[in-house]
């Protein structure tokens, strides 16, 4: 796999983000394909990368659309997929979202629990207010959440996943922000276990996730 194209060029500064993103996604999909594809523990997957060894997200600390706390704690106990986006993103966000509530869809034969939930991390916090995200995320589906907090949380947070963000200067309330699209499966033990490049179309989420789930990689 490669690294996740962000939706528009990136600036300087959020280049040299990419850059690492783009040196660790590489390695890992390099490990995943050549030393470990054979591995009994890690499926063949159509799109996705599975990590052999999963990654553990760092603790932190934001805000789900409901206004309760939202830290790693509310990722254990489930497989997750999560995305970086933005209410006021034009296409790649709302496309992406589409297409993971029609793979939930696809997967509704799975037990409840089984499911997994979709967390979309804002990358605009200035405008990503919880109610904003509230009258937003779920019309998708009912059980995505949508999680906001302070600008420092969020980069930190991104920073920790190699997801890159440049936000742009507004202009007449107005603006764009760029950002990493690449969608990540944490697993049950709050570890990063896979990741989808774009673009995004559910039958492969969906079918890469039965796979990655039935051979138990990641917990």
């Amino acid at each position: 796999m490669n690294a996740t194209p962000p939706e528009r060029p990136l600036g300087p500064r959020a280049l040299a983000v990419g850059l690492v993103a783009l040196a660790a996604l590489a390695a890992g999909v390099w490990s995943a394909r050549h030393l470990v594809g054979t591995a009994a523990d890690v499926p063949r997957t159509e799109v996705a990368a599975v990590y052999r060894r999963p990654r553990p997200l760092p603790e932190f600390a934001l805000t789900a659309h409901d206004g309760t706390p939202f830290d790693v704690a509310r990722l254990r106990g489930h497989y997750t997929f999560m995305l970086f986006g933005y209410t006021n993103c034009p296409d790649v966000c709302p496309t992406t979202l589409l297409e993971l509530a029609r793979a939930r869809r696809l997967l509704a034969d799975l037990p409840a629990a089984a499911l997994p939930s979709v967390v979309l991390v804002s990358v605009d916090p200035a405008r990503d207010t919880p109610a904003q995200l509230a009258a937003y995320v779920p019309h998708f589906d009912p059980s995505f959440v949508g999680v906001t907090g302070s600008e420092a949380a969020i980069d930190a947070f991104a920073l920790a996943l190699g997801v890159a963000i440049e936000r742009g200067t507004p202009k007449d309330g107005s603006y764009a922000v760029d950002h990493t699209a690449a969608v990540f499966l944490v697993d049950p033990l709050a570890r990063v276990a896979a990741v989808f490049p774009t673009p995004h179309v559910a039958t492969a989420l969906a079918a890469d996730y039965r796979a990655i789930r039935a051979a138990g990689s990641g917990g």
